[in-house]
């Protein structure tokens, strides 16, 4: 379960970044670098990381001009990094795949943000609920050989359904039972993410935040595993 659990350091710095892995120890293997710890030393970080022998997945949900999405592709797959993001648009992913051919790197279409409802979707001038889109995008993202698909875990079963149980379903947006939803509004326990079908969760906050980060994070993966068991 340690290459399930996916921690997220979104932390400001290194320093604390550091600081979460050293006392996260054993306890986690994979860890996720988004915008915030990008944006601040996190890209070297993340190099570091693979070469101490730790999966990193790099979430920059890239989304631009094929040529460009194809060339930083190129590059981040020369870092060692596990899995990197892209938004789920089919010409940047098609783009995306091709640059990564041969390297390993696992690429990852972004569905809907679990930050994102209905009303959110509607204001963004989209005519899909978040459940239609992410279920067309999934088809989107398997057409284009991709080797996951980033979705809430909310969605997960529906989209495993689409994918098969080869391609990678990571659920962000997991919350242990009784903790905080903060900015996220369609969420589930790790239980029952792992029981919809999901490959790896995606935990930040509960973890990172926690006062004993160790034991939080232990305590997701006995969740896991249990889930798993009874699966």
């Amino acid at each position: 379960m340690r290459n399930r659990l996916i921690v997220g350091l979104d932390l400001p710095n290194i320093g604390e970044a550091e600081k979460a892995v050293a006392e996260l120890g054993d306890a986690a293997s994979f860890y996720k670098i988004g915008y915030q710890l990008a944006f601040a030393g996190g890209l070297d970080f993340a190099s570091e990381l693979a070469q101490s022998g730790k999966n990193v997945f790099l979430d920059m949900k890239l989304l631009d001009i094929d040529n460009t999405v194809a060339k930083g592709v190129e590059n981040i797959a020369r870092t060692g990094v596990t899995m990197l993001t892209l938004h789920a648009y089919p010409k940047a992913m098609r783009a995306a795949v091709e640059a990564a051919r041969g390297s390993g790197l696992c690429l990852l279409g972004v569905t809907v943000l679990t930050s994102m409802d209905e009303a959110d979707l509607v204001e963004a001038g989209y005519e899909y609920d978040p459940h239609s889109l992410v279920l067309r995008r999934a088809e989107q993202v398997r057409d284009a050989g991709m080797g996951g698909i980033v979705c809430s875990a909310a969605e997960a079963q529906g989209v495993r359904a689409i994918v098969g149980p080869e391609m990678a379903v990571v659920t962000p947006g997991i919350r242990p039972a009784g903790a905080a939803a903060g900015d996220q509004k369609r969420v589930l326990t790790p239980a029952d993410a792992i029981r919809a079908g999901a490959s790896h969760l995606v935990v930040a906050r509960p973890i990172v935040g926690a006062p004993d980060r160790r034991a939080a994070a232990l305590a997701i993966l006995e969740e896991m595993d249990g889930a798993a068991t009874k699966a």
